[in-house]
């Protein structure tokens, strides 16, 4: 790592974006390396390096994606290559070391979800961003920009759908047992939560975006199948300061696998049914009987389909990046989903309703998910097992 921060480059970025990509696996092979690739030949970016602690892993990632310059050091590739984006593809336990340091060197960062395992850790993140102008450090939170979570936000601004009153948060997957046989998985310390929050966080951060901050939180939590530190289930309910109601059920459990969010309005049910990712044809309107039928037909009148993914999220992001902008999912706006699933892991572990904003300094959840709570903090064996 370098001796001293270099100074924060502030202010819009005019030029041809200097990109690196920190660490190799699936995620940055299959979502991160293509949405840069596509700006590229767009003439918005040039992805100039890419660093992983495997020196092998790092030079076939590089040789089978055209980049120049591998790299196993982080400190020493920021130092060299000045990039002006990191995006980030580690285990959350590395994204706040990780960030940190590409804020300091000066680059915006673009960072996987989980943020980070605590809201200590993400504080920490957000007082390393440029005071103003950046740079700034975004959470990869895909799924809000999608132009059908556009259109409904619109309709809900609008109020031609009325006040939302009911809504329903669900993330139901399966995963055996051979995928808790990897080593990292399903440990507090490594993968950072259960399926709240390494599967769920997608569709409650969409939640949120769409329906805006949340009040407080009553939780539940069960390990019911597989043999792991966290939870391998959990149903909350949360109540939104327009006092809209939802339940919120993140499985691990469920053979019959679907990602959905519904929203019941005063005049109708808004609806997205898919996996892991969305288009327009995937979210239904559903009139009160007495709506008409021409306002309807404007309803459901999408507009360009713009799916959810990588790629449109990135170019918002290089879009604020040239304009010199906080962008959207960073800061208090990237913070939102990771209070919420703190206060869930709180309510579900000590049977108490969590209000928004309770959870901060010398709060045991503040710096731990799980809080310390017998039955679900490591125990020193499984820290040294």
């Amino acid at each position: 790592m370098r001796n001293a921060p270099a100074p924060h480059r502030s202010g819009p970025r005019t030029h041809r974006l200097k990109a690196a990509i920190v660490g190799t696996g699936g995620i940055a092979r299959g979502s991160h390396l293509p949405a840069l690739q596509q700006l590229a030949a767009e003439g918005e970016a040039e992805v100039v390096a890419a660093v992983d602690i495997d020196d092998a892993a790092v030079r076939a990632f590089c040789a089978d994606g055209g980049i120049p310059h591998p790299y196993t050091d982080l400190g020493r590739m920021l130092d060299e290559q000045r990039p002006d984006l990191v995006t980030i593809c580690t285990p959350p336990t590395l994204h706040r070391e990780q960030t940190v340091a590409a804020l300091d060197s000066g680059a915006w960062v673009w960072c996987e979800k989980p943020p980070c395992p605590s809201l200590e850790e993400f504080d920490t993140i957000e007082a390393a961003e440029g005071a103003d102008g950046g740079p700034y450090a975004a959470v990869v939170f895909q799924h809000r920009f999608g132009s059908g979570a556009r259109h409904v936000r619109e309709l809900l601004a609008k109020g031609e759908v009325g006040r939302p009153l009911v809504a329903h948060c669900q993330t139901t997957w399966y995963r055996n047992t051979e995928y808790y046989a990897v080593p990292w998985r399903g440990r507090w310390a490594t993968e950072g939560g259960g399926p709240a929050m390494g599967h769920g966080i997608h569709q409650m951060d969409l939640l949120l975006d769409i329906l805006g901050p949340w009040a407080e939180v009553r939780a539940m939590a069960g390990r019911l199948v597989h043999d792991v530190e966290t939870e391998d289930v959990s149903t909350a309910l949360v109540r939104f300061e327009s006092g809209a109601l939802a339940t919120v059920v993140n499985s691990v459990l469920s053979p019959d696998e679907v990602s959905r969010i519904r929203i019941d309005c005063e005049r109708a049910t808004l609806e997205l049914t898919h996996l892991y990712g969305y288009g327009n044809a995937d979210w239904t309107i559903t009139p009160a009987p007495d709506v008409p039928a021409e306002l309807v037909a404007s309803w459901r009148a999408f507009g360009e389909d713009v799916p959810s993914s990588h790629l449109a999220q990135l170019r918002e992001l290089v879009a604020s990046m040239r304009a010199g902008e906080r962008p959207r999912s960073s800061g208090p706006d990237g913070r939102t989903s990771l209070e919420l699933i703190a206060a869930l892991y709180k309510s579900a572990f000590t049977d108490v309703t969590v209000h928004a904003g309770e959870i901060g300094p010398g709060d045991p959840y503040y710096s731990a998910l799980h809080g310390g709570a017998p039955g679900w903090a490591p125990t020193q064996e499984a820290d040294h097992g």
